[in-house]
């Protein structure tokens, strides 16, 4: 790792806090061959490392300059495991190591990082992304892609108005299977689509934890947890709220719910043609724990209508999507796809019918040759903030336990100033959009 400056310099973006921050003396990361796209990884946890970093490490066009993490432990191990692979694959003495940084804002300030892959828990998706569109930089993200409604206008607003690609790193939309059944739909072959059942998987820990207390713990050394909780309330460390078990606290997401809609409820979008839209009203039911660490819904019944008469059933259960229309149905799994009938499967979509975008080499891919392009991703934020609205104002549904009436394009509650207000949520000092 570089050595850190005494100098102190500011980060100047316009809507975030000038906050100060230590750069490295010697901003130099790894000697790029050319045309390769430089990376700064801003989380090095589970996904972020064996789902992200592992990936764009096997791509030629792409060298990781620096890692970033608020986790010591992962974020030098991240480290090692750049540098032991450049190390073997570049020719001796060009490779100049990888840098490691624990603040976000370091992987941002930097000048020689063309693009950032935010991994981090799901509060901090939007504040890293905003920052790097700012600085000129493109970003992909991981998924849900925002805590809120409002986070999700305000970024995707963002990155068109700075130019900057972005991708949701959502994995379904280079599956065959999800790709196969979204363009027979969109071209007609099971008719009228007049209903879709989606089941989202819950995490057995979320059920299995409900109601039950967490004694506070000591901070673990090396985990700069003040920065981890960052705009989130202040609030107690114990090890069940952060790494991994955050998805099933309100304060940092939206429970699984949010965590497989961002999967499931993308490709109800995606098949209905409304990704860039979304429903316009919706109610249901849900349990919540009652008193402990997490709660999040641990199952739901949902229900929303669209302008174009299909209605969307979201429930908890195995991950699955059922697309109904008037002359057939399709169904597919996480790795499987059946319909009502052989031949709806065999149907030949011709060239001059639709053909969604999409990319085989998933999400990483795509990425990068849009980097290169300047062309759209196949999940860029608008998509992604899209997507996991259906997610968040069913919740709001569920906490208010009343039928909720949706503008697609104000992006408001009908006449329901109580719920509106559950659309933004504050930030603790000093961040904010």
């Amino acid at each position: 790792m570089s050595s850190m400056a005494t100098r102190r310099v500011f980060l100047k973006t316009a809507g975030l806090a000038a906050v100060p921050l230590i750069l490295p003396a010697r901003v130099q990361g790894a000697a790029t061959p050319n045309n390769r796209i430089t990376l700064g990884f801003i989380g090095t946890g589970d996904h972020g490392v064996n789902m992200n970093l592992k990936t764009f490490l096997q791509q030629p066009d792409a060298q990781v300059v620096v890692v970033c993490d608020v986790d010591q432990e992962r974020m030098h191990a991240a480290l090692e495991l750049v540098n032991r692979h450049y190390a073997q694959q570049q020719p001796s003495g060009t490779f100049k190591g990888c840098d490691a940084t624990p603040d976000w804002r370091e992987v941002i300030a930097r000048t020689d990082v063309d693009a950032v892959v935010v991994s981090t828990p799901d509060h901090w998706h939007v504040l890293p992304s905003i920052a790097a569109a700012r600085a000129g930089k493109d970003v992909l993200c991981e998924k849900p892609l925002t805590l809120t409604v409002h986070e999700g206008r305000v970024l995707s607003d963002t990155m068109r108005q700075y130019g900057r690609i972005f991708q949701t790193a959502s994995e379904n939309r280079s599956k065959g299977n999800f790709l196969r059944a979204a363009e027979l739909v969109r071209n007609g072959r099971v008719g009228k689509l007049q209903t879709i059942h989606t089941q989202l998987p819950v995490d057995p820990t979320a059920r299995s934890m409900q109601n039950k207390p967490f004694s506070v713990e000591p901070v673990p050394e090396g985990f700069d947890y003040t920065m981890w909780l960052g705009p989130a309330p202040e609030a107690p460390y114990t090890k069940g709220r952060c790494h991994y078990h955050f998805r099933w606290i309100f304060d940092y997401s939206g429970g699984s719910l949010t965590d497989w809609g961002a999967h499931i409820n993308d490709i109800a979008q995606w098949a209905n043609n409304t990704e860039y839209s979304g429903p316009v009203s919706v109610e249901g039911e849900g349990i919540f724990p009652r008193e402990g660490l997490y709660n999040t819904a641990i199952a739901w019944k949902l229900t929303y209508e669209y302008a174009n008469g299909v209605t969307l059933i979201c429930t908890d259960g195995s991950p699955k999507i059922r697309l109904e229309g008037s002359d057939g149905w399709i169904e597919c799994t996480w790795d499987s796809i059946e319909a009502s009938s052989r031949g709806l499967l065999q149907s030949v979509i011709s060239p001059e019918e639709i053909h969604l975008r999409t990319c085989p080499g998933r999400e990483q891919r795509d990425f990068l040759d849009c980097v290169k392009s300047r062309a759209q991703t196949y999940a860029p934020a608008e998509i992604g903030h899209r997507t996991v609205t259906i997610s968040h104002i069913g919740n709001i549904a569920m906490k208010l336990g009343r039928k909720l009436h949706w503008d697609p394009n104000t992006e408001h509650f009908t006449n329901d100033p109580s719920a509106n207000r559950l659309l933004t949520r504050a930030m603790r000092e000093p961040w904010h959009l």
